[in-house]
């Protein structure tokens, strides 16, 4: 049981490096092509892998679901998280795009009571605060730094936040293969969608990098930038099944904390490759925003907890 507690944990920190270097990858290419280009590549390699990995894990016939709608609306909730994260990235330093982003467990437990019905503790609500306060340290309203682009890291996260809560709510049918497997359709799909909207309008411009990442028109990429852009599909697919891997093999409670790793590497590619350093600021919002999560998981961890040793000292 040890062994395989720490193997899963292994693999969900491993998931998540893997994970973190799309990040890199993508801000290495905002500068000369559109999001909507590095998407559709990303999508149309990782598609070929995702059917392969659904016929090993359900079988093809799992994708014809019942629950077609609701798999394919969440498909596009996190299109539109992805999309507006990577925009975010384009204008933003990784260190504050990312800590921006982990306010998403935090938004998961506020949203779970009026979603899922479920109880939601004055303890979780606090650690929500504590979150927000982290997220106004980093913003630094008044200062006249503010960039607009962090709101899209922040609207990034509640609907991912909110695309997490849908899975919990239809993984009692539908399997992570087949629901990577609508992303990954919505993906490609989106991303053709709204390039075609922006081209039909005449729109190829805008002042903004996180705008201008949205807006700028298709063109037929470098081979460097191709191989970079084709590496985000191999990266998404090999981290999905690790970190898939992770939650199979431990309980999510014990090791959802280490998902918090990810906070370590995107400080690191943004120095290494960008020569990015972080604020004082950024660091101590970060920390606020990481302790809130870890305080709410732990608490979480207790309660869930609690029925079990009370089942355990009426059975005695």
């Amino acid at each position: 049981m040890q062994n395989r507690m720490t193997l899963g944990i292994l693999c969900l920190c491993l998931g998540v490096l893997v994970f973190s270097l799309q990040d890199p990858l993508v801000k290495a290419v905002s500068g000369a092509y559109p999001v909507t280009e590095v998407m559709a590549i990303r999508a149309i390699i990782a598609l070929p892998i995702l059917i392969v990995l659904v016929h090993a894990d359900v079988g093809l016939r799992a994708l014809l679901s019942r629950r077609f709608g609701l798999l394919t609306l969440r498909a596009f909730i996190q299109f539109s998280s992805y999309t507006v994260y990577y925009l975010a990235i384009a204008a933003l330093p990784l260190a504050d795009a990312v800590a921006l982003y982990f306010m998403a467990p935090l938004f998961i437990m506020a949203l779970a009571g009026p979603y899922l019905g479920e109880r939601v503790s004055w303890q979780t609500l606090a650690t929500v605060l504590i979150g927000l306060v982290g997220v106004l340290v980093m913003l630094r309203p008044g200062a006249g730094l503010f960039d607009w682009a962090a709101l899209l890291s922040l609207g990034s996260a509640a609907l991912y936040g909110f695309s997490q809560l849908m899975a919990r709510r239809i993984g009692d049918t539908e399997s992570s293969t087949v629901m990577a497997f609508y992303q990954n359709g919505a993906y490609l799909t989106g991303a053709i969608v709204v390039a075609g909207a922006f081209h039909l309008a005449g729109i190829t411009h805008a002042v903004h990098p996180s705008l201008e990442f949205l807006v700028r028109p298709w063109v037929w990429p470098a081979l460097p930038d191709f191989l970079k852009m084709a590496a985000c599909g191999f990266v998404a697919s090999a981290g999905m099944i690790l970190l898939s891997q992770g939650y199979r093999l431990a309980p999510a409670n014990r090791v959802a904390t280490f998902e918090y790793t990810g906070i370590l590497w995107s400080p690191l590619w943004g120095f290494l490759f960008f020569a990015e350093v972080p604020r004082g600021t950024t660091m101590l919002g970060a920390a606020l925003i990481i302790g809130a999560g870890l305080l709410a998981l732990n608490g979480e961890r207790r309660r869930s907890a609690a029925p079990a040793l009370a089942a355990t000292g009426d059975a005695a």
